[in-house]
């Protein structure tokens, strides 16, 4: 019996050594240690980039002005022309009839106008002497008139005749590059048909666009009061090219549409950047990168933050402990900051990593004094 109760005295004991030892460790188990980071204000620079699509200054189509079949192709794709440069001789059998006509037409008016001058200066003397009526001198006269004005007409036609025939030689109305060339010797053409295009690269457009919503935003963050004013003082953009190089000029916003396009809800930008090697050509795509400067914004890693319904959060450390504190950002260029635009203040200390495993209220040890 003693022995049973020694036993069961000494389980006792060791039952509450055990319960109180783990209420102890409970009790004394130690904060987490977080990495934080003081805030202090400090000016930015954003970037936004948009896609874009890439436009000669001048880019052409280059249409026939007469029906015919391409005779002779001057130019190959991808040729530098000049202004007034042939690039296509069209043969027109119907144009060079009517040159033919028109040539007839004013020899058969000069002729009608020889005979009429020769019957007013044969009747004029003998009207002179009454020897025939004035009227039939008039009446020679008005035919000489009426034969010039034949003549004058004829001529006009023939004049046509000839800027047609000069059709034939099809020019460039810019200097440029030649683009694709879809027809070759001996196919039929006519007004319809695009022979190529001739694009004038020395400058080039890029065309982007913004939705609505940013376009306010936009043009409210721009300086001036009106929209000219505001293009004016916009910052050079940059462009980036599809391979993802950066295009070593620097462009200027030109123009901002007026009109909200109904369908897409967006309204068009176009920037102009020099192009004095022809690297950037008509129809190639790209991104515009336009710069934005925020003064006094507070630059913080992006794994910093939290989202909840939209939101942005942080954790703002307060004595020892943490409290949420909702944020505005903007995204910083290299894609893991945010500039945090309202929300927090100068000397604000933040938890910089691992707030998954925060909550309010939460007891942390900081891991740096800075």
């Amino acid at each position: 019996m003693d022995l049973k109760k020694m036993s069961v005295g000494l389980f006792s004991v060791l039952l509450l050594v055990s319960c109180g030892g783990k209420q102890d460790a409970k009790q004394e188990a130690p904060a987490s240690v977080y990495p934080t980071l003081v805030l202090s204000a400090q000016n930015a620079q954003l970037e936004t980039v948009y896609p874009v699509t890439i436009k000669g200054q001048e880019d052409i189509e280059i249409r026939p002005r007469i029906d015919g079949f391409i005779e002779a192709i001057y130019v190959d794709e991808g040729s530098v022309v000049r202004k007034g440069q042939t690039l296509f001789k069209i043969n027109s059998p119907s144009s060079e009839q009517a040159l033919s006509s028109a040539k007839a037409a004013v020899n058969s008016a000069q002729a009608s106008v020889n005979t009429a001058k020769l019957n007013v200066d044969r009747i004029r003397p003998l009207a002179e002497k009454g020897i025939v009526s004035k009227v039939q001198l008039e009446t020679n006269e008005n035919v000489y008139q009426s034969s010039l004005a034949t003549l004058a007409q004829s001529q006009a036609t023939l004049a046509q005749a000839q800027a047609t025939m000069s059709w034939t030689n099809v020019t460039s109305p810019v200097d440029g590059i030649v683009g694709e060339i879809p027809y070759r010797q001996g196919s039929l053409v006519d007004k319809a048909n695009a022979l190529t295009t001739v694009a004038n690269t020395s400058n080039v457009y890029a065309y982007f666009s913004l939705n609505e919503k940013d376009l306010l935003g936009f043009l409210s963050n721009a300086e001036g009061k009106t929209q000219a004013e505001k293009i004016k003082n916009m910052p050079e953009v940059t462009l980036i090219l599809a391979d993802g190089s950066v295009y070593p000029e620097k462009g200027k916003i030109e123009t901002i549409s007026g009109v909200v396009n109904v369908s897409t809800g967006s309204a068009g930008f176009r920037a102009e950047f020099p192009n004095p090697h022809g690297l950037l050509r008509s129809g190639a795509s790209g991104k515009v990168s336009i710069p934005r400067h925020l003064d006094n914004v507070y630059v913080i890693p992006q794994k910093a933050t939290f989202s909840q319904q939209d939101k942005v959060l942080v954790y703002k450390v307060e004595g020892d402990s943490v409290m949420q504190s909702l944020i505005t950002v903007s995204v910083m260029p290299d894609g893991k900051s945010y500039a945090v635009t309202s929300g927090l203040k100068d000397g604000d200390r933040i938890v910089t990593d691992g707030v998954a495993t925060l909550s309010n209220g939460k007891k942390i040890k900081i891991e740096n004094q800075q």
